[in-house]
C-alpha cells in the first residue's frame, strides 16, 4: 500500500511539474493563412492630365468621373476636326452657344454596352449646333478597335455636334460616320460613364509645330466646309 502511494505521488508530482512549465510558454499560433493574390484592378486614372505628349493635337474630355484623352486625326480629316475644336474653344458660332465653349456642361445622353455618346445641347440625342457639315469619310479610319471617336450624325451626310467612343469594335459602321480621332488614355474612365454624367469641359492641347499651325477658327472652318461643298 506504502509503496502505490509513494508512486501515485511521484506521478502527481511530475504532472504538476509539466503543467507549471507549460504555463511558462506562449500558445502556438494556428498556421497563416497563404497570402491571397491582390484583385485585378484597373489602373487608377489621375484627376488631372500632365503628362508628355508626342507631336499632335488632342482634346481632354473633362467628365465626373476623370479624363478621357483623345488624339484628333487633323490632317486626315481636318473640316471634322475643325468643327469639333471650334466647337470645344468657342471659336467658331454655334446658335446655341455663339462663340463660348459649347460642350462644357453638356451630358453624356447615351450610354449602352458598345459606346457613350454626347455633345447634345438639349441632351436628348435631337439637338444640334445650328447647323450641319457632310460626313469626313477616310477609308483608312476603321472602328476597329475600343476607344475610337467619330461624329454622329441627324441624318445621313448631316454632321453637327454630337459625338461617340466605342467600347468594343463595331465594323458595321466603317464608312458611315466620320471618325477623326482615338482614345489614348482614360479607355478605362469611359468605360464607367454613365447616362446624365456630366462634360465639364473639352480641353484642347496641342504640340508640336504642325499642330500649333493648325488653325481652328471661323475663317479656317468657312474655308474647309466651302472645299466640301463644291
Amino acid at each position: 500500500m506504502s509503496n502505490k502511494i509513494l508512486i501515485t505521488s511521484v506521478v502527481f508530482i511530475a504532472a504538476v511539474c509539466i503543467a507549471l512549465a507549460g504555463c511558462g510558454k506562449k500558445a502556438s499560433a494556428p498556421p497563416e493563412e497563404a497570402a491571397q493574390p491582390a484583385a485585378e484592378t484597373e489602373p487608377a486614372e489621375p484627376d488631372e492630365i500632365t503628362g508628355d505628349y508626342p507631336d499632335g493635337l488632342y482634346a481632354e474630355i473633362h467628365t465626373e468621373k476623370g479624363i478621357i484623352v483623345c488624339s484628333l486625326e487633323y490632317e486626315k480629316t481636318p473640316l471634322t476636326v475643325v468643327n469639333f475644336v471650334g466647337l470645344a474653344e468657342g471659336t467658331i458660332y454655334s446658335r446655341v452657344r455663339a462663340y463660348r465653349p459649347f460642350y462644357d456642361g453638356l451630358i453624356f445622353h447615351r450610354v449602352e454596352s458598345d459606346l457613350i455618346q454626347g455633345g447634345d445641347p438639349l441632351g436628348t440625342g435631337r439637338g444640334n449646333p445650328g447647323y450641319f457639315i457632310p460626313n469626313e469619310i477616310v477609308p483608312e479610319l476603321k472602328h476597329d478597335k475600343a476607344g475610337v471617336l467619330a461624329m454622329a450624325q441627324a441624318e445621313r451626310n448631316k454632321v453637327g455636334c454630337q459625338f461617340y467612343i466605342i467600347l468594343k469594335p463595331m465594323p458595321h459602321l466603317d464608312g458611315e460616320y466620320s471618325i477623326f480621332g482615338h482614345v489614348v488614355k482614360g479607355l478605362t474612365v469611359a468605360r464607367k460613364i454613365e447616362i446624365g454624367d456630366k462634360i465639364e469641359k473639352v480641353a484642347i492641347v496641342r504640340v508640336g509645330e504642325k499642330a500649333n499651325a493648325f488653325k481652328t477658327d471661323q475663317a479656317a472652318f468657312d474655308k474647309l466646309l466651302a472645299e466640301h461643298q463644291q
